[in-house]
C-alpha cells in the first residue's frame, strides 16, 4: 500500500556547495547530513541531496511542487539566491499558482501556493 510522498531526492555532485545552497533556500540545517546523503525536513516531507545520483537530461517529466505561501515572492528570493527563471508564477484556475526554477545544479525546484489544499484533511 502506498502511503504517501516521504522524499523528493535532487541530484547534488557537489554535495557542499548544493547543502550550504538549500540550507539558504529553505531556511533550515539539514536533519541528516553525510557523505552519501543529506536529507532536509521541510513540512514534514524530505527534500534529499544526493551526491552520486545520475543526472537525467531532460527531466523526467516529474517535479515536486513545495507549498509556499507566496509564489511570486519565494520565486523572486530563490532568484535572488542564485536559482534561473524555468516557468514564472502562473495561475492554472481555482487561485492555485505554481513556478519553478533551476537550482544551481539543474534541478528543478516546483512551488505552488493553493488555498484549496488543507495538509492536515486526511483521506
Amino acid at each position: 500500500m502506498i502511503l504517501g510522498l516521504r522524499t523528493a531526492a535532487y541530484p547534488a555532485p557537489d554535495l557542499a556547495r548544493a547543502k550550504a545552497w538549500y540550507t539558504q533556500a529553505f531556511g533550515i540545517a539539514p536533519y541528516f547530513d553525510e557523505p552519501f546523503y543529506v536529507g532536509f525536513n521541510i513540512g514534514g516531507f524530505e527534500l534529499g541531496l544526493v551526491p552520486d545520483a545520475p543526472v537525467s537530461l531532460p527531466p523526467s517529466g516529474v517535479v515536486a511542487l513545495w507549498g509556499v505561501d507566496d509564489c511570486a515572492v519565494e520565486y523572486a528570493r530563490l532568484l535572488g539566491l542564485g536559482a534561473t527563471m524555468h516557468e514564472e508564477p502562473k495561475d492554472v484556475g481555482g487561485g492555485i499558482i505554481v513556478a519553478s526554477v533551476l537550482d544551481p545544479f539543474g534541478n528543478i525546484l516546483g512551488l505552488i501556493c493553493n488555498p484549496q489544499f488543507d495538509p492536515k484533511a486526511v483521506r
